[in-house]
This record gives C-alpha cells, sequence and structure tokens, in this order.
C-alpha cells in the first residue's frame, strides 16, 4: 500500500484508478487482507463505482472483507461526490441543450427509487434563475398540479421554463402520462407568454428530450 500512498502524494488522486481509490477507502491496520483485492471483490459486487454509490449500507456491508465500519467510510465518500455534484450545478448559468439539463439534474435523480419531478426556470436569454422539485411520487408516477408551476414562473417573472423528472425503472421513454403533463403545462403557460422549452427525462439508461423526438 506504500506505493499507492506514494502515488497519491506524488500525482494526485486523479491518477489512481478505481480500484487504488477504494483500496485507500478500504485501507485497514487492523486487517491482513490485501486493500486491493478486496477493493476490487466490492467492484466485482456491486459491478462499477455507480453501482457502488447506489446499494444500500446494508448490501453493502455483506460484501466479502468490507464489514460495517468499512461500508459506512464508502457510503460516505459517495454521499460527499454527489454533495460536491449536486452544488456545482450553480456553475451551469445558461441552458442551451438536454445535455446542460442532465448535468443538472443527474446528480439529484441520480439513486432515487421514487419518481421526482422538476421545473427549471429560465430568463428569455435561457438563464437558470432556479430548478424547483414540484412534486414526488412513486416508482412509476408522479402527480404533478401545472397551475404551481406557472405559478412560481409568475413569481419569478420567468419566460421560460423546462420540464424534467426521472424514470428509476430504468428506461427514458415518455408514457402517456408524460406526453399528457407536457401538453397540459405547454397549454397553461402560454396563456401567460411562458414558453416551455422543452422536457427531459432522466434514467440510467440515459435521458430522453421531447423537443429533439418532436413532441414539443
Amino acid at each position: 500500500m506504500k506505493n499507492l500512498h506514494d502515488k497519491l502524494m506524488s500525482r494526485g488522486a486523479a491518477a489512481l484508478s478505481d480500484v487504488e481509490l477504494l483500496a485507500l477507502l478500504v485501507e485497514s491496520s487492523s486487517d491482513q487482507r490485501d486493500p486491493k483485492q478486496v477493493a476490487a471483490g466490492l467492484l466485482d459486487a456491486c459491478n462499477s463505482i455507480v453501482g457502488i454509490a447506489r446499494t444500500e449500507l446494508s448490501r453493502l456491508r455483506m460484501v466479502e472483507g468490507i464489514g460495517l465500519r468499512r461500508a459506512e467510510r464508502v457510503m460516505v465518500a459517495a454521499e460527499f461526490g454527489k454533495r460536491i455534484a449536486r452544488a456545482t450545478t450553480n456553475d451551469v448559468e445558461c441552458i442551451k441543450t438536454d445535455n446542460d439539463v442532465d448535468r443538472i439534474m443527474r446528480p439529484i435523480f441520480d439513486g432515487l427509487k421514487h419518481e421526482e419531478c422538476w421545473v427549471l426556470y429560465l430568463t428569455g436569454s435561457n438563464r437558470l434563475i432556479e430548478h424547483q422539485r414540484v412534486s414526488q411520487g412513486g416508482v412509476q408516477a408522479t402527480i404533478v398540479d401545472h397551475r404551481l408551476i406557472i405559478k412560481r414562473a409568475l413569481e419569478l417573472l420567468a419566460t421560460q421554463i423546462i420540464l424534467t423528472h426521472n424514470h428509476p425503472s430504468g428506461a427514458a421513454e415518455p408514457s402517456v402520462a408524460d406526453k399528457e403533463l407536457t401538453k397540459k403545462v405547454a397549454d397553461a403557460a402560454a396563456l401567460f407568454d411562458i414558453k416551455l422549452l422543452d422536457h427531459v427525462i432522466i434514467s440510467r439508461e440515459g435521458n430522453c428530450s421531447f423537443r429533439k423526438e418532436g413532441l414539443l
């Protein structure tokens, strides 16, 4: 492990592989097992570092060589990374594409087991004023009150909005309910000269932009 610590000191954490990063996290002076082997076993059990972040503590601790304390350490590191990602969403001030929406919202949606619907409120020049959760629901659906969306837009003097929600089940394809909601919000917004620019569905498999698909 000394070589890993030397590598960290001389080249920085970015130079470490996933296994090496995890090895430093799970290293323990009271355990004679090779931290690299323990880390490799953890990656295999969860498929990837993203899979580790999505694994519950109760399951993580059962991976061979991990245990409760190491599992807690890994979960804390994963949550720390998520919070940094959420905090940096404020760096995206201008929303130009659905990829900008994905970059802002994926850290929020990542790991959720229920649907949430959010709205991005924008100025006429596409500058982000605020992004706000407007509903949360079950695994397959959430109920959205389009009146509250428009009310908040008027309060913020937003002239453009973007709908976005997650599909925790995996596929990003829009449902009939998603299409109905989009039309309802677009029609309500138009009454106040507010434009619905897009509705972006985000899932583990990718995202679906209503605008790109010609659904808006």
